[in-house]
C-alpha cells in the first residue's frame, strides 16, 4: 500500500510530499503525531521543494556573470561608499516591489558588476525574475533578434521581466538603432520594472555617451524617475593582494 501510494504521489508530480512519506515512515515516535500535523510536513516539504526548484531556475535563466554572488558577502568595510540603510532596503527587496533603477558607479574593479549580480541573485531567491545583459554586446544580440523576427517577442518578455540588470553601460559607442532599441527597452520598465545599471561613466557623460538629444532626455527622464546612485570606492577587487617583504636575513 505504501509503494503504491509513493508511486501515485510521484505520478501526480508531489515528490516533495512522497519524500517526506518516505521519511516519516523511518522516524521513530512519528505515530505520536496527529493526522494534522503529519499532514502538515507533508505540505510544507512539498512547499520547499517547489520554492527550491523556482529559485533554481529564476537563476539559470537569469545569466548572471558572477552566478554565486550573495548579498550576504558584500564588503561593507568603511569607505566602500555603502550606507547600512541603503543596505537594508536593498537586501529586503523593497528597490524590486517599487521597480526602482539602481545605478552602480565606480571606478574598474571596485566591485559594480559584482554587486549588481549580488542584488539580482537575492532577487531570484525572493522569487522575482531577472536577466543579465552586457551593454556593449547588446547591439549585435539585438540585431540577431531583428533579422529573426523575433525582437517583438524578446521585447515583450523583457518588459515582463522583474529585474534588468545592464552591465559595462557607457563602455563603447551607441549605433542608431541599438539607441532607438535600447530607448524601447527603457520606456516599458520605467517606474514599473526594476533596472540595475552598473558603469564607470559618471550620470552627467550619459547625455554625451547615447549621442541622439532627444533621445538622451527621454531615456535619462525614465531613469530618474525612481533612481537609487551608489558611488562604489576603494581599491580595485582585481588586484592580487600586495606582497609582504622578506624579512632581512642576518
Amino acid at each position: 500500500m505504501n509503494h503504491q501510494t509513493l508511486a501515485q504521489l510521484r505520478a501526480l508530480k508531489l515528490p516533495g510530499f512522497a519524500a517526506e512519506l518516505e521519511d516519516q515512515a523511518g522516524r521513530t515516535g512519528i505515530h505520536a503525531l496527529s493526522f494534522d500535523e503529519r499532514l502538515a510536513m507533508l505540505v510544507q516539504r512539498e512547499l520547499h521543494l517547489r520554492e527550491d526548484r523556482k529559485r533554481t531556475r529564476l537563476l539559470q535563466r537569469a545569466k548572471l556573470k558572477y552566478a554565486q554572488a550573495a548579498i550576504e558577502d558584500l564588503d561593507t568595510r568603511a569607505g566602500r561608499g555603502l550606507e547600512r540603510a541603503a543596505l537594508i532596503d536593498l537586501a529586503t527587496g523593497g528597490w524590486v516591489r517599487r521597480g526602482e533603477t539602481i545605478v552602480l558607479t565606480g571606478p574598474t574593479g571596485v566591485g559594480k558588476t559584482w554587486l549588481a549580480c549580488a542584488l539580482a541573485q537575492q532577487a531570484c531567491r525572493e522569487g522575482h525574475g531577472c536577466l543579465y545583459l552586457r551593454v556593449p554586446r547588446l547591439a549585435e544580440e539585438l540585431r540577431a533578434l531583428h533579422a529573426s523576427g523575433g525582437f517583438g517577442r524578446w521585447l515583450q518578455a523583457l518588459a515582463k521581466t522583474d529585474v534588468l540588470v545592464l552591465d559595462d553601460w557607457g563602455v563603447s559607442a551607441l549605433d542608431a538603432a541599438t539607441r532607438s532599441d535600447l530607448m524601447e527597452i527603457i520606456d516599458d520598465r520605467a517606474a514599473l520594472k526594476a533596472t540595475i545599471i552598473s558603469t564607470q561613466l559618471p550620470i552627467d557623460h550619459w547625455h554625451g555617451w547615447i549621442g541622439d538629444a532627444s533621445v538622451a532626455d527621454a531615456i535619462l527622464d525614465r531613469l530618474m524617475q525612481k533612481m537609487q546612485h551608489i558611488t562604489l570606492r576603494g581599491e580595485s577587487m582585481r588586484r592580487p593582494p600586495a606582497k609582504r617583504p622578506k624579512p632581512a636575513s642576518d
